[in-house]
């Protein structure tokens, strides 16, 4: 067996064993890009030798996706099937795993009429708001994991011959999820680790405000009360423990939907469903974003943000050190699973209600009055920088340094006492 096949079957194991966690006995749906074959049916027979029941793997080509783009008639856009989203609630209240490899394409819909996109993410979005709600609140076991395709390496890695770029790209991704080393299931249970050391002192602190510092950012962040900081990976409702996005390097929690004032520079390209958005400033006024730019793409953020009331709104935001290993590649994925496991970031959209003590039993009305928002959206988008400094504010007012340089501040447990 080859190197490279041998690092495939410890990746595939990985996922399985790490971001899944498959139990026996569960049924495991995973998406999938054709190109991404290979890799996938390894996944599904590691998937059975763990002791799923079943594997489903939903095939998806972004040719045949361009083709609708370019051919189907308008009112193709506003349609989701309901029998799709009612697959997904079918497989979350079973109590099921979903896996989905992640890789759309930075320049897919390039010429496409932005609109089309929107009313189509925005069609999905509303038909699949249960199987969201599961999603966020933990009923069901879901990860996010890369695998690479063509064209996402031809972008990522333009600056090597075209032969060379397939292999650096698989080499990027094992390296990101930390498959080099000699048993990556035990690396990751130090990583993990590490990231509940953060997690725990976030919590302890209980800020009532973060304040970000960085050119183009003025950004004061207020936190709701009883918000939790998580990291690395959280228990559904069963105790079983997995990780949502592979590879991972953040500590996050949601701010109070109200409590954002400021304004706020992009640090990295955002990938928002195949249409690239470049030099996003935000300006927000009690919490709500009032004033909005884009070098480029900024038809696309417009769409984003008449998602609804709740896309104008922050639901998460997420803390990474500068010098994270993904970081340390110095170089842009064009994905939003990696880019923002190499700086801090924001997400507008609806939150997470794991983020706050007894989120997920809240009705959505009972979430908006703990300070936490709604919205048929989720985008993340990156903010971090060596250039970044970070203030936290505690209840009584006194200020205290969180991150300076864009890295952690070495912690002192008595500070702000």
């Amino acid at each position: 067996m080859s190197d490279f096949h041998a690092m495939l079957g410890k990746y595939a194991e990985l996922v399985i064993k790490v971001g899944v966690n498959i139990q026996p006995g569960q049924v495991l749906l995973v998406q999938s890009p054709l190109e991404t074959a290979e890799f996938t049916r390894l996944v599904v027979a590691k998937a059975y030798e763990a002791g799923a029941k079943y594997v489903q793997v939903d095939w998806d080509d972004e040719r045949v996706t361009r083709i609708r783009y370019e051919t189907a008639p308008d009112d193709s856009f506003g349609y989701y099937p309901k029998w799709q989203a009612d697959m997904m609630e079918q497989l979350a209240e079973g109590g099921g795993a979903l896996l989905h490899i992640k890789v759309p394409d930075p320049e897919l819909f390039r010429g496409i009429d932005s609109s089309k996109v929107a009313t189509a993410v925005k069609a999905a979005a509303v038909a699949r708001q249960k199987f969201q709600g599961y999603v966020r609140s933990n009923k069901v076991t879901w990860s996010l994991i890369k695998a690479p395709t063509r064209a996402w390496a031809d972008k990522v890695f333009a600056d090597l011959p075209e032969e060379e770029r397939l292999a650096a790209m698989w080499d990027a991704v094992f390296r990101m999820n930390r498959v080099h080393s000699g048993d990556p299931v035990e690396a990751w249970q130090e990583h993990i680790r590490k990231l509940k050391e953060s997690q725990e002192r976030m919590n302890a602190k209980r800020y009532k405000a973060l304040h970000y510092r960085a050119p183009g950012t003025d950004l004061r962040v207020e936190l709701p009360d009883g918000h939790l900081w998580l990291g690395g990976g959280d228990y559904n409702e069963n105790g079983v423990y997995f990780i949502a996005n592979m590879p991972t390097e953040e500590i996050y929690t949601m701010p109070l939907r109200t409590g954002v004032n400021g304004t706020v520079t992009s640090t990295m390209p955002l990938n928002l469903n195949g249409r690239l958005v470049e030099g996003i400033k935000l300006t927000f006024k009690d919490g709500r974003v009032t004033e909005y730019e884009a070098e480029s793409g900024r038809e696309h953020l417009t769409s984003l943000l008449e998602t609804d009331e709740g896309a104008s709104y922050l639901g998460e935001m997420a803390l990474v050190p500068h010098s994270s290993p993904i970081s340390r590649m110095n170089r842009i994925f064009y994905n939003t699973g990696i880019d923002e496991n190499a700086s801090c970031h924001f997400a507008l959209g609806s939150c997470y209600p794991v983020n706050i003590e007894g989120g997920t039993k809240l009705s959505k009305q009972e979430l908006l009055e703990r300070g936490g928002n709604v919205s048929l959206t989720h985008v993340d988008f990156m903010v971090g920088s060596a250039e970044l400094d970070i203030d936290g504010e505690l209840a009584d007012g006194s200020i205290e340094p969180v991150f300076r340089k864009g890295d952690w501040v070495k912690f002192n447990p008595k500070a702000g006492e």
